[in-house]
């Protein structure tokens, strides 16, 4: 078991421990358009450095921050704010240098002794939060009192390094899994995006077939958009394709209140005005369909997959009959700006009788409905790669806490004995 293991403290297995700079070292006016990336938190929502999005700061400026620059392998810690962020820079990252911001920490381990993925799992475990944020102050802005010196002094058990190796191997390629589904996810969806943009904003077969070019899709699919262009209240539209109110493609139905407190285990998901916010037995709504943010994040539309369960502070589309395509009624959604149309009052609000009377292009049923099974599709695969990442997550929490502990102990396959020559 894991009490067998000896303990260290973290001073014993660093070759450093030390935090970020002054809040008033790096300022948004430092920032500039390449250089060395500055991690926030946003980069710690997994055990490793999500590398996505960065500020940047000048190489001269990281200079002067030497003691808070990071490199491959160091473990970097939250220790205001959202507390208990941990996550090891990988050695594939995308940069070799980074820098951490005013609210974080960091460890630079001692390879010989500790393998950065162990202890940035460790400390993802139970156990490891528990040490952790055992010294937080949760009055005010949550946080760790003197991180550092606190830090260094924490014991831990420690396996030999084939060990730990084994431990990160196996939850490292859980890691890896989810980290592909979403990224692929990320692609579909950005295709679906492309796709809308290019039909129905930018006309991109209307256009080609008007200038005698190939519109770039088969021909059966051609001969559904027109070869020239009419005006219009919106400008210059497709021949043909209709100008209508928003109002006449759906109605934004209320969602209904439904408390954390009161939801049941089960499998629909409940969705909030700026997405999934938890789970539910019962469904208020036959799935798919969409969820448009009513109050606090008003006009936020997204895709449910499922039979889901929206709450009050949300809208629930119901199309009309002359635009019976969910994903299109979706996109056009995405690309209105829905957020501008608040109600009057203290609390963010989008006014659906204002939403009705936006403009909206209705392209023919023919053509919906082809985008409609393109679009279902992308969305079929990603909702296959989501259920997939739900269960290995699942998967991962229950690994991890018997890993790190000890209590499940793991080996190197053997390989068979070559015979005697």
């Amino acid at each position: 078991m894991g009490s067998e293991w000896p303990t260290f403290t973290i001073e014993e297995i660093s070759e450093k421990v030390a935090m970020g700079p002054f809040g008033s070292s790096i300022k948004v006016e430092t920032f500039c358009a390449a250089g060395i990336p500055v991690i926030s938190g946003q980069h710690l929502r997994e055990s490793r450095l999500q590398d996505v999005a960065y500020n940047f700061i000048s190489v001269e400026h990281a200079e002067k921050l030497a003691n808070a620059n990071v490199r491959r392998g160091d473990v970097v810690f939250t220790h205001a704010g959202n507390i208990g962020q941990v996550a090891y820079i990988p050695e594939h990252s995308s940069y070799e240098r980074y820098v951490i911001s005013q609210r974080q920490f960091y460890v630079r381990p001692d390879r010989s002794k500790v393998m950065p993925e162990y202890l940035a799992y460790y400390f993802e475990s139970p156990r490891g939060r528990h040490q952790l944020l055992a010294n937080a102050s949760s009055s005010g802005v949550p946080s760790i009192a003197q991180p550092v010196s606190y830090l260094r002094k924490l014991r831990i058990p420690l396996p030999p390094l084939d060990q730990q190796e084994l431990v990160a191997q196996i939850l490292g390629t859980l890691d890896d899994k989810i980290e592909l589904n979403r990224g692929m996810n990320e692609t579909l969806e950005a295709m679906a995006r492309a796709l809308f943009k290019s039909w129905f904003v930018d006309f991109d077969p209307v256009r080609a077939k008007a200038e005698g070019r190939d519109p770039g899709v088969p021909a059966h699919l051609a001969d559904l958009f027109p070869d020239s262009f009419e005006d219009s209240e919106l400008g210059e539209i497709p021949e043909g394709w209709r100008v209508k109110k928003l109002g006449d493609l759906l109605t934004l139905a209320y969602g209904k209140a439904l408390k954390a407190s009161d939801r049941q285990v089960g499998d629909v998901p409940v969705y909030g005005s700026n997405g999934q916010v938890g789970w539910h037995d019962e469904r208020l709504v036959a799935g798919p369909g969409v969820v448009v943010g009513r109050k606090g994040n008003p006009g936020i539309a997204t895709w449910a997959p499922t039979d889901f369960f929206p709450i009050d502070t949300t809208f629930y589309v119901v199309p009309t009959a002359i635009c019976r395509s969910l994903q299109f009624l979706f996109h056009v959604l995405r690309n209105q700006d829905l957020a501008a149309l608040g109600a009057d009052s203290a609390v963010p609000g989008l006014n659906r009788n204002l939403a009705y009377m936006s403009d909206a292009l209705l392209p023919p049923s023919q053509l919906l409905g082809f985008f409609d099974r393109l679009a279902s599709d992308l969305s079929r695969r990603v909702n296959q790669a989501n259920e997939e990442m739900r269960t290995l997550d699942v998967l991962r929490d229950a690994l991890l806490p018997k890993l790190i502990s000890g209590e499940l102990r793991v080996s190197a396959p053997q390989t068979e004995a070559s015979p005697a020559a």
